[in-house]
């Protein structure tokens, strides 16, 4: 995956979102999702995660799964999976935290 440093396109779309929304408090960004899906930025989320040594989702694919899936091919497929509209993610898990008074509190991974 090479540098964890943050590519410079990756730079550019935070800079432009964070300078619009200094600059115009109220504006609401309504159509980010196509942000969502660009190469660059679902790259440098996974080599986060990577670097990170997140654990695996609810579907139980960790890194290893899908680097010998092929990770080109993996982005590649979630890539066109969120522009076409597609992805569905699975349900979250739950699990339930104990809190100070006695009770527990969900939350969700």
């Amino acid at each position: 995956m090479g540098s964890l440093s943050t590519p410079a396109s990756v730079r550019k779309l935070r800079r432009a979102l964070h300078v619009k929304a200094k600059a115009e408090p109220d504006f609401r960004f309504y159509a980010l999702y196509d942000k969502s899906f660009r190469e660059d930025i679902l790259a440098h989320a996974y080599a986060q995660c990577r670097a990170s040594k997140g654990a695996p989702g609810v579907d139980g694919q960790d890194f290893a799964d899908i680097e010998a899936y092929g990770l080109e091919r993996w982005l590649g497929e979630l890539t066109q999976s969120l522009r076409k509209e597609s992805y569905r993610p699975d349900a979250i898990r739950r699990v339930y935290i104990p809190k100070a008074n006695g009770k527990r509190r969900p939350l969700g991974i």
